[in-house]
């Protein structure tokens, strides 16, 4: 992170380095500078013992070792040591805070385009304003300034007004401001050429030192805690118990090792050199009270710092640290200004007598940046007890309070509160963490969008091509979609940008509130589907084959439906956590061995399941079903056949008909009822059809080995052109599905919801007495009552809604939208989201029925209807062929 700070007092003009020095080569940046007038250098560089020995003595054993003393290594501490943890020891190579924290602009935000981080934002606050000076009498440097979000045309204050509507479902007040009232508010400003403003007022800022040497305080005044400061831990010992399982088993440092079950990584830019988890890039990042202010159009935030105006900002062309040095601490870059002239521009047009002042300070440090512009949180696949607390893309004290207490609950309870699926480090598909290429370029664009608006439909230019699935090529001709060319940087190092990019001019036409300029070509898919037919390519979802001789005790403890049927059956199903929430919701087969062994039907002893899974999510199944298996200790194997296998969906009233004609199996609902499947034959080619549909029509699945995959796909097309079959997105997939009621995990399902709250108690067996996980949990909740419901809302107003947008209930707010969406059959905006009773009451059907409904998008409000059915089917026919 670089920023410079302008003294204000000062009348003379600025004179500036000119932009003379020829740009750095790209991954590379000079060496960090030898001194440096830099902010806390007296309280943290010069402060302790210069000796080499560690600050105290090593123990020989602890519960927990955190690595790494800044804003997360401390925040996890700290909530270790206050959810009971009795022996927790934190490592730093130098000082508290020596490496990125302490240069740090402490910029506390407290709303965000995601429910869940407005909470670990809400929680980060608190703890620095309340709970620390409650608990050890000191000041953490907490100071109560606001924050002020710059919009300089429509779509950026509507990205604001989506925040503002959020916040009020959270207690957090903000108002939108006229430039005039801006003005009024922070008199320095230009107005000029200003839409509105976005006017938070309990934002505020944090001191890095002050608030991580409290938290060490706070955390060692409970006893279970032990900070040593100047010892450099030097690798992990793992060993692999009497199953094979690799697990944590003590931490080596330049002064000893600790036997410890659990290792945390914290180590921010060290990270990487802990273990090997490449998924984040440091690069240097250039900073400049009134209120904080962040112009994201202009990409540069300010905060007033004593008597100067600090300013920083994040550029396309961002310098990459290749090799970090394990003794950097406290170290700075110089400024490089051919990068940094941007950010200055910027800041003298948003605060012109900028241009007058003179340069007090500059500071220039690493920061490091992940692939999807997200932390690295939680146990590691590939080691139990490895848990990860890095990347946090120049977040980490604002998100410190929240993730720190989180990462503590996942360490003792083995999975955290919140729903923290967006930082989890089993997102990444186990493909890409070891992809260079995919990193570095995820990694840059991720720094570089950094300010760009949040739209509902963002789509990444970098990385892709990457994977691509068995009919990539083919499906390309056919819909003569755009090609995706090599990503080009945004023309930052010296590379030419991309000229005429029509993938590139599609995507920036659908970046929009509004609904986009292809809502009528996913309209028209929609409709076909419902009237006619369409095939889905579904070959990026997960496909895992769970067998073996205990594959049965396995499958009824991991999902909550009963599955152990005979072959040929297919159940709709869950897998939850301890706490009851939803890790997952799948179709799981029952299957017969493969006699020989294929893609379709492996070969194994015992029983066999097959589990079809959201690819976006495999990764993370995959990982669960592993712990549990591994925790389990029983005779059966998890088998990835995802890429050996395509997938398409063939939905609507013609499936039959067209299917029919190129499926060597009677298709009756006699004899191929819904939720079954059998191996069939097409075009000579071997598949698994499934009766299944997640978008409410009649249809089939067909599992096809990936050789097989373009001709099954041509024979179904050619079939199917004279009943007037399409192909359709993933766009027309979100509409039908939430338009029949279907849910979408991590969106109105995760692993914060319960099967109860989110009208899914049918997939648990709760009448046999088949324990399963997460079951007693189930039942306690089942006996209490539940204290929030997921409900579904209509407009009759045709507007976009996207999730975020607030419920109000007879006048009252009672929760927000979770996903959002138009249903072309019903013609009408439908939205998702879970309700409470303000008055703490359970929220049952009655309540929901009883109550006067709005949703609030960007500050309007508009009627709304309650279902308490899926609007679209509510019987259910159509799934069964019943039209």
């Amino acid at each position: 992170m670089s920023y410079v700070s302008c003294a204000l007092r000062a009348a003379t003009r600025c004179h500036l380095p000119p932009p003379w020095r020829s740009p750095r080569p790209f991954s590379s940046v000079t060496g960090p500078t030898a001194k440096k007038s830099v902010p806390y250098q007296k309280t943290l560089k010069e402060e302790g013992s210069k000796s080499g020995e560690p600050s105290r003595p090593l123990p020989p054993s602890a519960e927990v070792v955190v690595v790494g003393g800044g804003s997360l290594g401390c925040q996890t501490t700290y909530h270790l040591a206050k959810q009971g943890v009795t022996s927790v020891v934190l490592l730093e190579r130098d000082r508290l805070t020596s490496g990125t924290t302490w240069h740090t602009a402490g910029l506390l935000w407290q709303l965000r385009p995601s429910d869940v981080e407005v909470e670990l934002l809400a929680h980060t606050r608190d703890v620095v304003s309340r709970e620390l000076p409650a608990e050890t009498g000191l000041h953490t440097g907490w100071v109560e300034n606001g924050g002020l979000f710059i919009a300089s045309n429509k779509q950026r204050l509507d990205e604001y007004k989506r925040l503002m509507s959020l916040g009020k479902v959270y207690g957090v007040e903000s108002y939108v401001l006229t430039p005039s009232q801006t003005k009024d508010l922070y008199p320095l400003m230009n107005i000029d050429d200003l839409y509105g403003t976005l006017y938070v007022p309990k934002d505020g800022t944090m001191d890095p030192a002050g608030t991580c040497s409290t938290l060490a305080r706070a955390a060692t005044a409970r006893g279970a805690t032990v900070i040593i400061e100047n010892c450099l831990v030097t690798g992990i010992q793992v060993r692999a118990d009497d199953f094979g399982v690799k697990r944590v088993y003590a931490v080596e440092t330049a002064h000893g090792t600790i036997q410890t079950p659990c290792v945390v990584n914290c180590a921010g830019t060290q990270s990487s050199g802990l273990w090997e988890h490449p998924q984040s890039h440091c690069c240097s990042h250039p900073q400049w009270n009134m209120p904080n202010v962040r112009d994201h159009d202009a990409s540069v935030y300010l905060r007033l710092q004593g008597d100067a105006l600090s300013v920083g900002g994040y550029e396309s062309n961002p310098i990459f640290w290749e090799e970090v040095s394990e003794k950097f601490a406290f170290g700075l870059f110089d400024l490089d200004w051919d990068v940094f002239m941007q950010h200055i521009e910027g800041a003298i047009n948003r605060v012109p007598v900028l241009e007058k002042t003179g340069i007090k300070s500059t500071v220039c440090g690493p920061e490091s940046f992940t692939a999807d512009h997200k932390p690295l949180m939680g146990e590691a696949p590939e080691v139990r007890g490895f848990f990860l607390g890095c990347g946090f893309n120049s977040a980490g004290m604002m998100l410190g309070g929240g993730c720190g207490r989180e990462l503590a609950h996942w360490i003792i309870h083995g999975r955290p509160e919140k729903d923290m699926y967006g930082y989890d480090i089993r997102r990444f598909h186990h493909s890409l963490t070891d992809n260079n290429r995919w990193i570095r370029e995820r990694s840059h664009e991720s720094y570089a969008k950094n300010y760009s608006v949040v739209f509902p439909h963002d789509e990444p230019l970098a990385g892709r091509n990457v994977r691509k699935d068995p009919l990539h090529e083919v499906r390309t001709r056919w819909q003569r979609v755009a090609a995706v060319l090599d990503y080009d940087y945004y023309g930052a190092y010296g590379r030419e940008r991309h000229r005429d990019y029509t993938y590139n001019r599609l995507l920036g036409s659908e970046y929009t509130f509004d609904f986009p300029p292809h809502h009528d070509i996913i309209k028209s898919e929609c409709l076909t589907c419902r009237n006619a037919l369409a095939l889905f390519d579904m070959s990026y979802f997960g496909k895992f084959y769970l067998v073996g001789p205990e594959a049965t005790k396995a499958a009824n403890w991991l999902f909550t439906a009963d599955v152990s049927k005979a072959p040929g059956s297919t159940v709709y199903t869950c897998m939850l956590n301890k706490r009851g929430g939803v890790e997952s919701d799948l179709t799981v087969s029952r299957i017969s061995p493969g006699e020989p062994a294929s893609p379709l039907a492996p070969a194994f002893e015992g029983d066999g399941y097959y589990l079809a899974i959201g690819g976006a999510v495999a990764q993370h199944n995959w990982s669960h079903i592993t712990a549990v298996l591994q925790d389990m200790n029983l005779q059966c194997k998890l088998l990835d056949c995802s890429e050996e296998l395509g997938m398409m969906s063939i939905q609507g009233p013609l499936s039959r008909v067209v299917l029919q004609e190129v499926l060597d199996t009677d298709l009756s609902n006699e004899a191929f009822p819904f939720s079954t499947h059998k191996l069939t034959t097409v075009a000579g080619c071997t598949v698994r059809a499934m009766r299944l549909s997640f978008v409410g029509e009649m249809g089939w699945e067909l599992h096809v080995p990936r050789t097989d995959c373009v001709k099954v796909y041509q024979a179904v097309m050619q079939a199917g052109a004279r009943h007037g079959i399409t192909n359709a997105g993933y766009r027309a997939i979100d509409s039908l599905s939430i338009e029949k009621g279907y849910r979408h995990w991590h969106a109105d399902l995760r692993p914060d919801d319960t099967p109860l709250e989110a009208g899914l108690a049918f997939t648990c067996k709760l009448k046999s007495s088949i324990p399963f996980l997460g079951r007693e949990a189930v039942e306690a909740q089942k006996a209490k009552g539940i204290f929030r419901r997921l409900v579904c809302f209509t407009t009759e107003e045709k507007v976009p809604m996207f999730g975020l947008e607030a419920v109000w209930r007879d006048g009252e707010v009672v929760g927000h939208i979770r996903r959002a969406d138009f249903g072309f059959a019903i013609d009408k905006t439908i939205a998702y989201g879970y309700i409470r009773d303000p008055a703490g009451g359970p929220v049952s059907l009655d309540f929901v029925k009883s109550g006067s409904y709005q949703l609030e998008r960007m500050g309007v409000t508009y009627p709304a209807r309650a279902h308490t059915k899926s609007p679209f089917d509510p019987d259910n026919k159509r799934v069964k062929g019943f039209y």
